[in-house]
């Protein structure tokens, strides 16, 4: 383990120093499409790609945003803007048109690049529909009178649309830029400067572009592989979305910051995932629990090898205990580690270690990262609290984002005077400082005065013969406020009804715990990013339980 120490380097920098140590070792691979890169390959096409942007007007500090999948450039996009001085904006895969708009329009776009679109989503005909200007106007004298700010749009794959230039083209005008502007551009730049902006999901109004330095998740990204013991012989399997800091940091930065290979899938799949690890001889996987659980279940599980498999990351969402011992016992992941944290910090500020005994791999979040500091204070005073008392997650130190993009009220209410950022999230620190997350503030049910906490419930239910998974939500009623309604998927031929989740409850947990309403569900509505979308249940639950509100 190295040094308790920062790291005072830019993403170009961390990149030129793994190239430099292993240009022969591989980088990058996709197995379904014999896909391979080396670092020294790596780095070449980020310097080419950079080059190209420059070429094209890219300015120092101007938005970059990218509205794509993991396919290959994605990964060379998130290098090249930073070696460039721009800022990497990722755009959420699930977003419609007036997502969009919205985002491009606040956070003041120069560049957008896309790919032709996701799953229901077409984004050449979306981005044409908002910036009509595209069809008529001149290729990088772009005008449009909805996004002032917005210069270029940029296709990133081979074909040419209208309006757009493909990458091909990008890459063409490499030769425009000599070595000498390129190591200038290079050289003007700070490791505090802004790299990276995420907007936030907007569960508490309108999403807020998180602005992350070089420093923020350089050396959080480093962490993160160190505590997991990465090294060049290292390979990780990557089907995490890279626009949200799961992949692009935890995952991207964590590798190539240690010379790790990266095994990337441009969308989850159970299949795919394992296929990947057996083929590969992956040593990491990465997933929300979601994924592990759909791996695990898997008709075909017993079908691949995972022997190669050591460590790894379950985080994302609360991560059930039951879930985490198989993934441990069945997927020889010994190692695997739990992340904590939220994009305002980097976004990890407690991880656990491999040689944290197993109550603590899987009850806990684990401790708070080095540099990085973690109390649980009063939600309504603001006062610390004492080990063992459940309160608000609060973290300071290097990790804590700069601020939201032109929210300086917003900001200064997620970050105190004394630096502390607020997370959110409910939390009781042990004696040892060991994190445990008991739920989101908002997401607390208040049952006729009683406090619920519905990671408490879903815990226990888990254990239950039959469960996959469940999720617990408040469910409106007039009497009491609100109602216990749980949303359960069965294992495949399960037998279980709404009585017998009621009496394995009785008994074991208090009365006014036990859920009221319970729906057996096929899946549970996700972002694309693998989380659970609670909100989405609270409003499924006026649907399937019609009494709801009555008593």
């Amino acid at each position: 383990m190295a040094q308790q120490q920062l790291q005072n380097l830019t993403l170009g920098q961390i990149l030129d120093r793994t190239v430099a140590a292993h240009a022969d070792r591989d980088a990058m691979i996709y197995v379904d499409r014999d896909f391979r890169l080396t670092y020294g390959e790596f780095g070449r096409v980020v310097d080419q790609l950079a080059k190209g942007l420059m070429a094209l007007g890219v300015k120092k500090d101007e938005k970059v945003a990218v509205w794509a999948t993991n396919i290959p450039y994605w990964v060379a996009l998130q290098f090249a803007t930073a070696k460039i001085g721009a800022v990497l904006l990722t755009v959420n895969t699930n977003y419609k048109t007036a997502e969009l708009a919205y985002l491009l329009e606040q956070s003041d776009t120069e560049t957008l690049f896309i790919i032709d679109g996701y799953q229901d989503t077409d984004y050449i005909g979306t981005v044409y529909d908002l910036v009509p200007e595209l069809k008529v106007q001149e290729r990088g004298r772009l005008e449009s009178a909805r996004f002032p700010h917005l210069k270029r749009v940029c296709f990133l794959g081979q074909e040419k649309h209208r309006g757009m230039y493909s990458l091909p083209e990008i890459m063409a005008l490499e030769p425009l830029v000599t070595d000498g502007e390129y190591e200038g551009r290079q050289a003007g730049l700070d490791a505090h400067d802004v790299v990276n902006m995420q907007y936030t999901s907007g569960t508490t109004g309108f999403p807020k572009g998180v602005m992350l330095s070089h420093h923020n998740i350089g050396n959080n990204g480093w962490w993160i592989g160190e505590n997991q013991g990465f090294t060049e012989q290292d390979r990780l399997c990557l089907p995490v979305p890279l626009f949200h800091c799961f992949g692009c940091v935890l995952g991207v930065l964590a590798a190539v910051s240690h010379g790790a290979a990266m095994v990337i899938l441009e969308k989850f799949d159970p299949v795919q995932v394992m296929a990947s690890v057996e083929e590969e001889r992956c040593t990491a996987l990465y997933g929300v629990p979601t994924m592990f659980i759909a791996v695990l279940e898997h008709r075909l599980f017993d079908k691949f090898d995972f022997s190669s498999l050591r460590t790894g990351i379950m985080a994302g969402s609360p991560c059930p205990v039951p879930v985490m011992r198989q993934v441990i016992d069945r997927m020889n992941m010994n190692e695997i580690t739990i992340c904590y944290g939220l994009t305002e910090n980097s976004p990890v500020m407690t991880q656990t270690l491999p040689d944290d005994d197993i109550k603590r791999r899987t009850e806990t979040v684990g401790r708070a990262m080095p540099q990085i500091e973690v109390k649980i204070v009063d939600p309504q005073t603001g006062t610390p609290l004492p080990p063992g008392q459940q309160g608000e997650v609060c973290c300071r130190g290097y990790s804590v984002m700069k601020g939201y993009y032109k929210m300086a009220d917003a900001t200064a209410k997620a970050i105190d005077s004394d630096g502390w950022l607020h997370s959110g999230d409910l939390g009781v620190l042990d004696a040892d400082g060991y994190l445990a997350i008991t739920g989101r503030h908002k997401d607390m049910i208040i049952r006729g005065g009683e406090n619920i906490y519905p990671r408490e419930i879903e815990e226990f239910l888990f254990g239950m013969e039959g469960i996959v998974d469940v999720q617990v939500v408040g469910v409106p009623s007039k009497k009491y406020g609100e109602e216990v309604g749980a949303f359960i998927i069965l294992k495949d031929g399960a037998d279980v009804t709404e009585s017998d989740v009621k009496d394995f409850c009785r008994g074991q947990i208090a009365r006014y715990k036990i859920p009221k309403y319970v729906a057996f569900v096929d899946s549970f509505p996700l972002t694309a990013s693998g989380k659970v979308q609670k909100y989405k249940l609270q409003e499924q639950s006026l649907e399937c339980f019609p009494d709801a509100g009555a008593g």
